[in-house]
């Protein structure tokens, strides 16, 4: 995003000097394409700028119009998620009645029409820093003196996970194939959001088999860190010489950690600040660790299993159910997975989304029902399944 975001600032930049030069400047457009120097041309041309006025209001019309619908039906949306809040809170039963059962409005309208007259260039505005592995190991090494234990090879990580999230009660069905939506069935341990099958640049700070992002790592150390010292602790006491040493240095790492996170109220917004922060990408380097690292894995999904029985809901969850849970939130996500058959043909996704994010989602859009949503996910893992990681993964179980 970086250089595409330079070039539009240095394209505007230069239409504009280049609108104004002298002569001699002039002379030099002949080596531009005849159709930069057309379009230059027409930038003082007082027709073009009336046309290019004439399809704005045209643009504008026709988009406030859609927004005052949007706006309805989104309003709608919320009204009935709160609604259906209210509606669980008292343990009554949630019918059709309970969503918007029509699809989002579409803008169908003019585009936005391209302004022909020169505009005084906006500085870009810088993205936000997205950490890779070697930012979270220079973090953790510079605010906590640790450096994660990688793995010596992947096939030892996947055994770990495997122990951790067998003995924490999710199936290898659940596992297996969580890990092959995310990662496409090929992912490794310290996989990035972006930077996989052939890409260079990350996305987002989300890392390994379940995709983490610097939120979810800041999360779970703050509601589960004295269950990962505990197992640590454990363990440490079966070790002795240096290996029990190392281990125990890795305690009183986790510990500070935990101290951390938890200075902070527990919620979303608070975490997703020291997120933010050096400190927190050095929580997040645990991803990469031989010992939290799974812990951290398996929790991600344990935590949405457990949400699910504590409200009741005791029946195992599919792989695809539990992504829904693991992609949109606990709550949002039982929503669907408690939804029978029958309605989820017919509730349209958009009652799960905010309007921003549904409208930046694709996949929600073209499937469009529950049930279609579902289905889609369950066929990306059925193809990513026969993977070689995840075959790896299963094989580890």
């Amino acid at each position: 995003m970086r250089p595409q975001l330079i070039r539009v600032g240095f394209g505007l930049v230069a239409l504009a000097w280049f609108a104004g030069a002298p002569p001699a400047v002039a002379v030099k457009l002949g080596t531009l394409s005849a159709s930069t120097a057309n379009a230059m041309a027409q930038a003082a041309s007082p027709q073009a700028i009336a046309e290019y006025r004439r399809k704005l209001r045209e643009y504008q019309e026709a988009r406030a119009a859609f927004d005052e619908e949007a706006g309805a039906y989104w309003a709608s949306i919320s009204e009935k998620r709160r609604g259906r809040n209210a509606k669980r809170r008292e343990h009554l039963i949630i019918t059709l009645d309970d969503y918007v059962l029509t699809q989002p409005p579409v803008y169908t309208g003019p585009k936005r029409p391209a302004n022909p007259e020169p505009e005084e260039g906006k500085p870009p505005r810088e993205p936000k820093a997205i950490p890779v592995v070697a930012d979270l190991l220079m973090a953790a090494a510079e605010h906590f003196q640790f450096t994660p234990q990688r793995p010596a090879t992947e096939a030892e990580f996947k055994r770990a996970y495997a122990r951790y999230a067998l003995a924490s009660g999710l199936t290898r069905e659940q596992a297996v194939r969580v890990y092959s939506f995310e990662t496409g069935g090929t992912g490794n341990y310290d996989v990035q959001s972006g930077i996989e099958h052939g890409g260079k640049r990350a996305i987002s700070s989300a890392i390994g088999y379940n995709q983490l992002l610097t939120t979810n790592s800041i999360e779970l150390v703050a509601e589960q860190g004295h269950e990962f010292v505990r197992e640590l602790t454990e363990k440490a006491a079966t070790l002795s010489g240096p290996p029990r040493k190392a281990l125990e240095h890795k305690i009183a790492v986790l510990k500070r950690m935990v101290a951390f996170t938890r200075t902070v109220p527990d919620d979303w917004s608070a975490h997703e600040k020291l997120a933010d922060t050096p400190q927190g990408w050095a929580v997040h380097a645990m991803v990469l660790d031989i010992d939290v690292g799974p812990l951290l894995q398996t929790h991600k999904l344990l935590t949405s299993v457990i949400f699910a029985r504590a409200k009741g809901y005791n029946r195992p969850l599919t792989a695809a159910e539990l992504e829904m849970m693991n992609l949109t939130g606990d709550g949002t996500g039982l929503d669907m997975v408690t939804m029978p058959q029958a309605m989820r043909e017919q509730v349209p996704t958009s009652n799960f989304f905010q309007r921003g994010g549904y409208e930046r989602n694709p996949v929600a859009i073209r499937h469009n029902t529950v049930a279609k949503l579902l289905a889609v996910t369950d066929d990306r893992m059925d193809s990513n399944s026969n993977k070689p990681g995840a075959k790896e993964l299963a094989a580890a179980f």
